[in-house]
């Protein structure tokens, strides 16, 4: 993850591997370049980092990454990847041009692991976070895997451990010039983030600002 708290930091390629993809990647749409733009300019909360990542292949036109995860001193309390997705023509699955597509992970307390509800409270922080910002979406689908790890051996010391990952996509309802309000989404996103890793909620006039520095344009798949 990002080596400072609260910061965005580029991921980096090799030259011979921009070049590359200067050389292949379509003209980036302005309704797009305005998205990661806004994703760039997000409130989040300083015990996220972020950094952006090369994005999946073949999944739409234009694609955007980021990975994030909560920090509380050395310890990772949960961890996610974010990408946003574009395509100028529309998609018939998404009933848009953009969507949003997660993976979302965390290790829970053996209290929590234990409630036959968890599954259906995932999904709900997730659709919650969305809603608190009061954001406009649909086409919302995912997945809630619950999975218990219990050790033997030279391992027998460590206690038995659940983990809990979401995997989920929306569509983010569009705006004025055909562009959703990426940076509310991400910031919804943030928030099931720290909510999953077991942090308070946060006044969000304390949320320090941070920009993802531009040396060079949005990913494209």
């Amino acid at each position: 993850m990002a080596p400072a708290q609260g910061q965005f930091s580029d991921h980096s390629d090799s030259a011979d591997s921009k070049d590359k993809d200067a050389a292949e990647a379509p003209p980036v749409p302005p309704a797009f370049r305005s998205a990661v733009d806004a994703l760039r300019s997000a409130r989040l909360r300083p015990e996220l980092e972020v950094e952006t990542t090369r994005p999946p292949q073949r999944l739409a036109p234009h694609a955007y990454a980021l990975e994030a995860a909560v920090v509380d001193g050395e310890d990772d309390l949960a961890d996610g990847r974010l990408v946003l997705l574009h395509d100028p023509a529309g998609h018939d699955a998404w009933q848009g041009a953009f969507r949003l597509v997660t993976l979302v992970r965390a290790e829970l307390e053996p209290e929590m692991a234990a409630d036959p509800l968890l599954p259906e409270v995932c999904w709900s922080w997730l659709t919650g976070a969305l809603d608190a910002r009061g954001l406009s979406y649909g086409e919302a689908g995912g997945t809630v895997t619950r999975a218990g790890s219990h050790y033997f051996g030279a391992l027998s010391a460590r206690r038995p451990a659940t983990q809990i990952e979401i995997r989920a996509s929306w569509t983010p309802r569009e705006g004025r010039g055909g562009v959703p309000d990426a940076a509310a989404h991400l910031m919804a996103w943030g928030d099931l983030l720290c909510q999953i890793a077991g942090l308070p909620p946060s006044d969000p006039t304390d949320a320090a600002v941070v920009t993802l520095p531009q040396r060079r344009g949005p990913q494209v798949s």
